[in-house]
């Protein structure tokens, strides 16, 4: 059967007063134009209280709130975030006590120690993979495998092993390394890695029992510093893939355990919301509990001072500098 033209009869329309209705957007959450001469606390004040721009602020609060609290902030992070220049900044966080413990990757752990050793890394592979130089800087090679083989070997991790001995030889930009720092001042930090997918590993002196051991102790650790996360925080900065599968499993071990981990803030900080961060990091260890999961995009050259910005001033409003 055909239906005919027929307008429908709008006569008995249920209409509300405009006032009466739940609203996501108010003009009391709405940000304030920006003095030019004003002060960067005076712009972070100045954000609109809506999305983003409240999940920057909620972050923040939570990272204050673990300082204050004893519970801790651990800290995943990539290696781009080394690679674009923001260790200066990450130093200044865990100077003021807002890092708690690192974990990372090997690509990081590398750019991380060539910084130190001679205030640069990041080559052009395009141009050294054609000409057969590709991952072949000797001190790189040899100095780093030497430091994680005969760390391991002492009964460290690997993340313990570099950041000792950055610490202990202070080369020439020692204080630009993330990892220096964290020797200097007693973070833990922990490196996970894939067997073939460092350059280190291209060179003889590469052990894969020292690598597969002082990995697996790393992980190990790592359990131990996100089963302290109650009312704690974890943030995954530009790791795609590997901090978010051993973050998932650690959470597994601790809730294995008993470990509830009740009020954890998770953040994924990233170019983009890919699946295994957003799924591993900021949804399922937070589904079912007190606890959130955030996702702040964008460069993380911008996002990551801009986050550490948001920390100093809130604990500086709060009175907790």
């Amino acid at each position: 059967m055909a239906f005919d033209y027929e307008e429908f009869d709008l006569s008995g329309v249920r209409t509300y007063p405009l006032k009466s209705r739940p609203s996501k957007a108010r003009v009391e959450a709405f940000g304030r134009p920006c003095d030019a001469t004003g002060t960067l606390g005076g712009f972070l004040d100045a954000l609109p209280d809506v999305l983003a721009a409240a999940d920057l602020k909620a972050v923040a609060r939570a990272v204050v709130h673990a300082r204050e609290q004893g519970s801790g902030t651990v800290w995943g992070l990539g290696a781009h975030v080394i690679k674009t220049g923001l260790a200066p900044v990450l130093i200044d966080l865990m100077e003021r006590g807002f890092v708690s413990a690192i974990a990372t990757n090997g690509a990081a752990v590398i750019h991380d120690f060539e910084i130190a050793l001679a205030g640069a890394t990041s080559e052009d592979v395009e141009q050294a993979l054609g000409a057969g130089t590709f991952g072949m800087a000797d001190e790189t090679g040899r100095l780093l495998n030497g430091a994680i083989n005969d760390g391991v070997a002492r009964g460290q991790g690997i993340g313990q092993a570099v950041s000792h001995y950055l610490h202990a030889r202070q080369p020439q930009h020692a204080r630009s390394s993330v990892l220096a720092a964290a020797g200097r001042l007693g973070i833990p930090v922990t490196v996970h890695v894939a067997i073939g997918t460092d350059i280190i590993h291209m060179h003889p002196s590469a052990s894969g029992a020292a690598l597969g051991e002082g990995s697996l102790r790393d992980f190990r650790y790592f359990v131990s510093n996100v089963a302290r996360l109650e009312q704690g925080v974890f943030l995954n900065c530009g790791s795609a893939v590997v901090l978010p599968e051993v973050f998932l499993k650690a959470v597994a071990l601790a809730r294995n355990r008993g470990l509830a981990l009740d009020g954890l803030t998770t953040v994924n900080l990233d170019f983009i919301r890919a699946y295994r961060p957003q799924t591993n990091v900021v949804l399922r260890p937070t589904a079912g509990t007190a606890g959130k999961g955030y996702s702040l995009v964008g460069h993380h050259e911008i996002m990551l001072p801009l986050l550490a910005a948001t920390i100093l001033h809130t604990a500086r409003t709060q009175g907790r500098p």
